[in-house]
């Protein structure tokens, strides 16, 4: 039986409109003007337990409103939404002992309060068993390397020890589901790779199923087995990235470095993406041109420094997709 089952979710908002400057702002006075935007357009999915699945798509695309619904924080208008066995917005005292969620740009901490202080505050609203709590306190600990401020106030965390604690947070109650939304936002390389590090940790050892959204491609690429795209309340695509790549493209980029003042060959069957300095980026389509014949005739024409084949990167993969929905 899935973890997460999802069916036919809708979700729509009604927002108020007026025109700019005085005239609008009086005519809204008058007469209030809305527009419904649909949020979630009746999306479909599964997850079994020990996942980690990617769950991204444009601003707007209606991730954030996903996760609310999954965690119980918003009601759809239909469909139907199984965490755990339960209905998440239905008896949410006992169905948000079983999930963690970290919203990137927001803290479940207490501002002014030291983080060990906030700890032991979400332990007792979990009603975490002191020796458990020590025990589970022990091991976030030493995963994602706490102690140097544990007795800071939160306010004086910066962005990256922030998120750390905020995971940890989320994590103390030691529930089965962990939902992320963006919790890289504005981290620097390192917080970001500690991050990656610590979910792709929690996920192998502990078995934790982990839905995470999304912007950071590098975050997907490293972490992610599963991919679901999702585009205007739709879902685009569910599979894993080499599904995703083989269904909008099966080009791949053949990358050379030239010798100074060598300029690149034209070849029929290949496009130049990218002419820059020394470097010049081909695109080929392997069932077409292989790498072997690529490689052989660039060879021939010019003097070749380096020379190194690879997949077009995820986010040229995701915006194609996009174009291609819409």
């Amino acid at each position: 039986m899935s973890q997460i089952r999802v069916e036919n979710l809708i979700k729509t908002y009604r927002v108020a409109e007026r025109k700019a400057g005085l005239r609008g702002a009086f005519a809204g006075l008058v007469k209030r003007r809305h527009r419904t935007i649909e949020a979630l357009a009746g999306i479909s999915f599964e997850l079994e337990a020990g996942e980690l699945v990617g769950y991204i798509g444009p601003n707007g695309a209606g991730k954030s409103t996903t996760v609310k619904i999954m965690s119980g924080i918003l009601v759809p208008d239909s469909g139907n939404c199984v965490v755990n066995g339960f209905v998440p917005w239905r008896d949410r005292t006992r169905f948000v002992s079983g999930i963690g969620v970290v919203f990137g740009q927001r803290t479940q901490l207490w501002w002014d309060l030291p983080v060990i202080e906030s700890f032991e505050l979400l332990s007792d609203i979990y009603r975490v068993p002191a020796d458990d709590y020590r025990k589970r306190l022990g091991e976030l600990e030493g995963m994602l390397d706490l102690g140097p401020f544990l007795d800071t106030p939160v306010r004086q965390l910066s962005l990256g020890q922030r998120m750390r604690c905020d995971l940890a947070a989320s994590l103390l109650h030691n529930p089965p589901i962990l939902f992320l939304d963006e919790p890289t936002i504005g981290l620097d390389a390192v917080s970001k790779l500690a991050v990656r590090d610590f979910v792709k940790q929690l996920n192998r050892e502990q078995g934790t199923t982990v839905i995470l959204t999304t912007h950071d491609m590098d975050d997907i690429e490293a972490l992610c087995r599963r991919i679901i795209v999702i585009g205007s309340g739709r879902i685009l695509s569910d599979g894993t990235l080499s599904d995703l790549r083989r269904r909008v493209s099966r080009e791949r980029w053949l990358i050379v470095d030239l010798e100074a003042d060598h300029s690149p060959p034209e070849v029929p069957e290949a496009r130049i993406i990218q002419y820059e300095g020394h470097r010049v980026i081909y695109g080929f389509d392997p069932a077409t041109l292989s790498a072997a014949e690529l490689i052989a005739t660039v060879s021939a024409r010019t003097t070749v420094r380096d020379i190194f084949v690879e997949n077009p990167p995820i986010e040229q993969i995701i915006a194609r997709l996009y174009a291609k929905e819409a």
